[in-house]
This record gives C-alpha cells, sequence and structure tokens, in this order.
C-alpha cells in the first residue's frame, strides 16, 4: 500500500471525528428534541465513515492515533456550547457544502453509500438553515429587497452593479479620450465602441455564469439518479432526514418518504428539489 494512501485515509479518518464530535455538540445543545435527534443520526453516521477508515487504516498499516477532534473542531464544539448551535449552524454547513464531494474521486468509496450520505449531511444543514425559527430567512429578506415584485435580492444587486459598471468604465473611458482630442465624432465613436465592448463583455460572462449553473445542476442530477439506483432504500433515509429538519416527527417523516422513494420519478423529483 502505497504511504500517500496511508496518509489519505488518515486525513479522511480525522475529518470523520470532527465531524462526529460537532454533531453530537450539536445534538447536546439543540433544544428542540426534533433537530436534536436529526444531529445524532448524523453523528451516527460520521463514526460509521470513522470506522470504514479505520479499517484501511489497518490494512495500510498505519497506526490509528487516539480519537481527539482537531483545534478547529473543538474551538467549534466551545462556541456551541456556550452560545448554542447558531452560532456555528453555518460555518459548519459551509464546511459540509465544501466536503460535499471529497469521496467522489476515492475508489475505496465506490458502492458504500458514503459520497450520498455526505450529500445528505449537506442537504439536511441547508434545509435546517432554510427553516430558522429565530428569524426571517434569506428567501423572504431577498424578497424584502426587491420590494416584493418577483425580483430577488441577487438579481437587483446584479443590475445595479452591472449599471454602474457599465457607466463608470465607459465614463472613464469617454474622460480619457477627452483628454486628447476635442473631435466630438471621435468622442460619439469611442462612446459607442465601450458601450458595445461593454455590453457584450457582461452578456458572455452572464451567459457562462448561467451555463456553468446549469451544468453543474444536470451532474447533480446524474449522480442524484446514480445512487437511487444502486441504494433507494439509503435514499429514502434522506428524504425521511431532510422531512425531520423540517419539523415533521419521524413516523411522518418516515412514512412520507417511503411513499416518495416507491417511484423513482417521484423521488427524483423531491431529491433534485
Amino acid at each position: 500500500m502505497a504511504s500517500n494512501d496511508g496518509k489519505r485515509y488518515l486525513e479522511n479518518w480525522q475529518g470523520e471525528v470532527d465531524g462526529a464530535a460537532q454533531y453530537h455538540a450539536l445534538s447536546r445543545a439543540e433544544k428542540d428534541p426534533k433537530l436534536s435527534k436529526v444531529y445524532e443520526d448524523l453523528a451516527l453516521m460520521e463514526e460509521k465513515h470513522r470506522a470504514f477508515w479505520e479499517d484501511h487504516l489497518k490494512k495500510a498499516g498505519v497506526p490509528i492515533p487516539p480519537l481527539r477532534p482537531s483545534w478547529r473542531s473543538r474551538v467549534l464544539i466551545w462556541i456551541t456550547e456556550k452560545f448554542g448551535p447558531q452560532a456555528v449552524l453555518s460555518t459548519i454547513a459551509s464546511q459540509e457544502r465544501t466536503d460535499r464531494n471529497m469521496y467522489v474521486p476515492q475508489l475505496e468509496t465506490k458502492g458504500t453509500g458514503m459520497v450520498g450520505e455526505e450529500h445528505l449531511h449537506d442537504r439536511v444543514l441547508d434545509e435546517i438553515l432554510r427553516v430558522d425559527k429565530k428569524g426571517a430567512t434569506g428567501d423572504y429578506l431577498a424578497q424584502v429587497e426587491g420590494r416584493h415584485k418577483g425580483i430577488g435580492g441577487n438579481t437587483l444587486r446584479a443590475a445595479v452593479l452591472g449599471a454602474n459598471d457599465g457607466l463608470c468604465s465607459n465614463m472613464s473611458l469617454v474622460m480619457g479620450v477627452a483628454g486628447v482630442s476635442f473631435d466630438n465624432h471621435i468622442l460619439l465613436v469611442t462612446g459607442m465602441a465601450g458601450l458595445l465592448a461593454g455590453a457584450c463583455s457582461m452578456a458572455l460572462g452572464e451567459w457562462l455564469s448561467v451555463t456553468n449553473s446549469r451544468e453543474l445542476a444536470e451532474r447533480e442530477i446524474k449522480v442524484e439518479s446514480e445512487e437511487y439506483d444502486a441504494n433507494p432504500a439509503a435514499e429514502g433515509e434522506e428524504l425521511q432526514l431532510i422531512y425531520e429538519s423540517k419539523g415533521m416527527n419521524q413516523e411522518q417523516a418516515k412514512a412520507l418518504a417511503k411513499h416518495m422513494v416507491s417511484d423513482k420519478a417521484r423521488a427524483m423529483d423531491a431529491l433534485t428539489r
């Protein structure tokens, strides 16, 4: 076994140790019993992943270190205990979002369901943040910023930024040319050229951005379809945890998830959305 594989196994193992410790801390600090159970279920998944990498470490002949979270996780756990889950939830969710595809290229995890479970962590935390009982959600604030006229806050900011960028760059170009020429015709042509160049540039940039987003979404849908084909029961557990994070009790969430995964088209619609 190559030494770099052993190092990779050790890094994966430490990541699962950190994740389990953080979720256990969230479960202990969470006052809502339903959410506390969701965090505990996520912690158990991380412990299962930790055991998976422990087996690979043993086979590689790599000593297993003491079971101790990293300093970063210990800081997050301390903050959780002192100030509650809301103080660290967005940080942990961002971390899960970054790491959700870390097992995709690792052949050891193929067919284990671990990739899908890492995606589950990201989705569940996203739903918990979305259904924040302590304040208005980001979507709601965006609607307020857009004056409830069907234009989101991000769209409004993009429009203002684009207009200002176009005006400032074009005005700077015209002022620069005016400094060396007093010919009105040259100034007019320069302004029109700058306007067209800026419009084409921004249109192309937006098109590339939307195209990349669409391709990413198509890839995620393909991954979901493959995970469903490989293990429908695991996808049902994923939906159940998401429904529990929205506030359903365990029995209702389990029944609804079972109904959804009984049909692939219906399951894919729910999972992708």
